[in-house]
């Protein structure tokens, strides 16, 4: 077997792994779940259910992933000793790679409209007409381009490619979405969307809603389950210290997450001073595709030349998230066919990447039938139940020894911590309680 890859640095393994939580659903959804949910009320309940329920999941696959130094499927057969966790191995690799197939379809279009932005700010109008009309030759183009950007970051590596590229991807994420907050905030109507999403209604705390929205976001946004993130700890130096590098993660991830909404909502209200309707007919603010592809894209058009120069840049931020979640998604079922079927990476990301676009052009091909089915399939029933079995192997199946010993890899003091009083207990009783209650009252 070729050696492992491994990160370099700490700051690396930091953005690559924020990198794959933060993909677009912390960009269009979060931020309307904060407006409609009761403003910072929502974000206050967000950021503790964060901590109390994803942080100790995320530090789950981390151990397990920098314990064992392999795929998902190989580590949890090492912790079970049986084929039981193999399976479970292969159920993540199958979800995760349905997960990449329609959010190929959804980076395809976040690259057509960027490509769109740039050929309207030189005037090509046949151009962008092709380009803004929805067509089956349209789609798998540009699903095709965006498997094809993934693979070639993912063929590098973990050092050369996933790492090299986080760490360039995430700091342009974060100023480009700055610097629109900046652009946004002084346009009309503005004040009322920093209202809206700051102002908290704390009568809507303990809304039953609430706080499953909240629950959701808080597991769904950190790219937990499906094996992204024990990957990514397989490729943690065996130095650093597991709660610290895990805190991070999660600070970074919620960070963007906030200066996201600083964005959207301000503009969507920006939007509604222009005359752009926002509200669904129930009331609600627009949320996932409409609001990106249809009330921010009428938002640009409304502010003139100007507007193309925001669109560029608006949608060069939402390719960019898009990548960085693609390249970990990827990045599983590659390691799976390296590790265990012996594959040299180039053709384990060639095979996968194209096994995972022909999937995107299936449910291309039969979009009303597919997409929604796959979309609900994996996040709604898959994501959730893996999540609920991490939980189960880190908590009951592994040796509460082994877990100690690693976390003394790279904190000898770490069995008198407050992490090792506390994760044990809580990621064996609480954390599947939480998930299973959350899972119940999302499907029924």
């Amino acid at each position: 077997m070729a050696i492992r890859g491994e990160f370099s640095s700490r700051i690396g393994f930091v953005l690559a792994a924020a990198g794959s939580a933060v993909g677009l659903g912390n960009i269009w959804g979060f931020p309307t779940k904060v407006a409609s949910n009761g403003g910072a009320a929502f974000v206050l309940v967000y950021l503790l259910l964060a901590f109390v329920l994803a942080y100790p999941v995320l530090m789950a696959e981390l151990i397990i992933g920098r314990s064992s130094r392999s795929n998902m499927v190989d580590a949890l057969g090492k912790i079970s000793g049986n084929f039981i966790g193999r399976l479970t191995g292969i159920w993540g690799c199958v979800t995760v790679s349905l997960i990449l197939a329609f959010y190929a379809i959804v980076g395809g279009w976040m690259l057509v409209y960027f490509a769109d932005a740039a050929v309207s700010m030189v005037g090509l109008t046949s151009a962008s007409d092709w380009l803004l009309t929805s067509s089956v030759t349209r789609n798998v183009i540009f699903c095709f381009l965006f498997m094809a950007l993934t693979a070639f970051i993912v063929v590098g590596g973990v050092k050369s490619g996933i790492e090299k590229w986080s760490v360039r991807l995430m700091p342009t994420l974060v100023i480009l979405i700055l610097a629109l907050i900046v652009y946004v905030s002084l346009q009309p109507g503005a004040v009322e969307g920093w209202s809206a999403y700051l102002v908290p209604d704390f009568s809507r705390v303990l809304d039953p809603d609430l706080l499953i929205n909240a629950m959701g976001q808080a597991f769904f946004s950190m790219s937990l389950g499906v094996g992204t993130m024990l990957v990514y700890g397989s490729y943690l130096s065996k130095n650093e210290n597991l709660p610290s590098i895990g805190a991070s993660v999660a600070l970074v991830d919620i960070g963007v997450a906030v200066i996201a909404g600083m964005l959207i909502i301000p503009a969507m209200y920006v939007a509604l001073n222009n005359g752009v309707e926002i509200f669904t007919p129930e009331g609600a603010l627009i949320q996932g595709d409409t609001l990106i592809f249809k009330v921010l894209p009428a938002l640009f058009d409304t502010i003139g030349t100007v507007g193309l120069f925001v669109a560029f840049t608006f949608f060069a931020l939402m390719a960019i998230a898009a990548v960085t979640s693609s390249i970990s998604m990827l990045e599983v079922p590659v390691a799976f066919m390296v590790e265990s079927k012996g594959l040299q990476r180039q053709p384990a990301v060639l095979l996968m990447a194209s096994v995972i676009f022909i999937l995107s052009c299936i449910i291309i091909f039969n979009f009303e039938a597919l997409f929604g089915f796959v979309i609900a399939l994996t996040t709604e029933y898959s994501q959730p139940l893996l999540g609920l079995a991490l939980c189960i192997f880190a908590g009951w199946v592994w040796r509460r020894d082994a877990i100690l010993d690693e976390l003394k890899q790279g904190d000898e003091f770490a069995e008198h911590s407050i992490f090792w009083k506390i994760w044990p207990w809580y990621v064996r009783f609480v954390c599947p309680v939480i998930i299973a209650l959350m899972f119940y009252r999302s499907v029924f």
